[in-house]
């Protein structure tokens, strides 16, 4: 490989590339170089080849349940068929939503390993058979959810059914419960599948799973983050609360499933970092001129506002992260700064822009019409 001297090589960062000129041949070298231009992409596919992922596909269900499939059907396959699928007792019917090399990324991000498990088979695409059939058996869902929650009322346990999924065939349902503790639901079991005539499964899932399978509102006016996109859910503790400085009320931290809200760990990592950077002050800072309490902390903007009258906010100084440290410091060897007073902070000078340059001034101009017999009717108004 060809070695060039650094000062011979011209960027061109409008295509993204650079150019080595030889100064014995006149010969350029022109070479694409990754990063330089602003239309530059990151191939999130690398390393991954088509006949990878040729055959396998990513097949979604009711809920949050889906699986990766490979295709024993020989039938041409595509994102949005409807196929019928392998399943432990009998088959299912899924919807395909990932094709193609992504599907072998989705799959090293869920921890599939091909190599060490086998993967189900797609049998065939969907048949307005199997279509209706599947449609039957979702007509039970709802029916069934509300006799079973009447047959676990009766045994007295202490859960609650909140959703049933039906297989495709409609010989299995899926009892997704909520309960607090242990709950020994092998009679409930029996009774189900006396009942319903099927094959029973249980399913556990949390407050925050309900809440994402109903779906609804927050009080920030958008779709519940549980309902829209996030699948997997991470323990939340009021510290982050404290750390984000929150008012600990249970009735603003509280989401629509009574747990604390999965917002509060968006920004605690930003508040933690800014913390880490935040003096601790425990003490009043001692200056000639009295003692300055610590009234609020403006975490994010690293400011801390002081008051010489201790729970005042009537007349505050604030103080940057450093500034702190330098009078801490000066306290511990006995000095005292002067006086706080020459940081007052100054009320805020608002500017209106009334009378400036209107927002119509970029429309351009409209010709005037003028009106037909305008004239004449002025004249006629003159001769009366």
């Amino acid at each position: 490989m060809t070695e060039f001297n650094n000062e011979s090589i011209q960027f061109d960062c409008f295509r993204g590339c650079t150019v080595v000129t030889d100064e014995q041949t006149g010969e350029k070298d022109i070479r694409y170089r990754q990063g330089c231009c602003k239309l530059e992409v990151y191939d999130t596919l690398k390393g991954i080849s088509q006949e990878q992922a040729e055959e396998v596909f990513e097949v979604r269900f009711k809920n949050t349940r889906k699986a990766f499939f490979v295709n024993a059907s020989g039938q041409s396959l595509k994102t949005g068929d409807l196929v019928v699928v392998e399943a432990t007792n009998g088959h299912d019917l899924g919807i395909i939503t990932l094709e193609g090399p992504i599907v072998v990324r989705q799959m090293r991000c869920k921890g599939v390993d091909t190599g060490s498990q086998e993967l189900k088979k797609i049998y065939r695409k969907a048949r307005p058979f199997d279509i209706q059939r599947w449609q039957d058996a979702i007509a039970r869902e709802e029916e069934t959810m509300i006799r079973a929650r009447v047959l676990a009322a009766n045994l007295g346990l202490d859960m609650k059914i909140g959703d049933v999924e039906f297989q495709g065939d409609g010989t299995k349902a899926i009892f997704y419960y909520i309960a607090d503790g242990r709950v020994d639901f092998r009679q409930l079991i029996k009774d189900f599948a006396e009942e319903f005539h099927i094959r029973v499964e249980m399913k556990q899932i949390g407050a925050r799973q309900e809440a994402g399978l109903i779906g609804g509102l927050g009080v920030c006016g958008r779709e519940l983050c549980c309902a829209n996109y996030i699948t997997e859910f991470k323990s939340i503790t009021t510290s982050a609360a404290r750390a984000q400085d929150l008012s600990l009320n249970p009735q603003k931290l509280a989401g629509q499933c009574g747990k604390l809200k999965c917002c509060l760990n968006y920004e605690v990592e930003s508040y933690l970092d800014a913390h880490s950077r935040i003096p601790r002050v425990q003490e009043p800072l001692e200056l000639q001129d009295g003692q300055a309490f610590l009234v609020k902390t403006d975490i994010l903007a690293e400011k801390l506002y002081f008051s010489y009258e201790k729970g005042s906010l009537a007349q505050t100084f604030p103080l940057s992260a450093q500034e702190v440290r330098d009078i801490q410091a000066m306290n511990r060897r006995g000095e005292k700064p002067l006086t706080l007073r020459q940081e007052e902070v100054s009320a805020p000078e608002f500017v209106t822009s009334v009378g400036d340059d209107a927002i119509n001034r970029f429309d351009p101009e409209k010709k005037k019409r003028r009106r037909k017999g305008g004239k004449g009717r002025q004249k006629g108004k003159a001769s009366e």
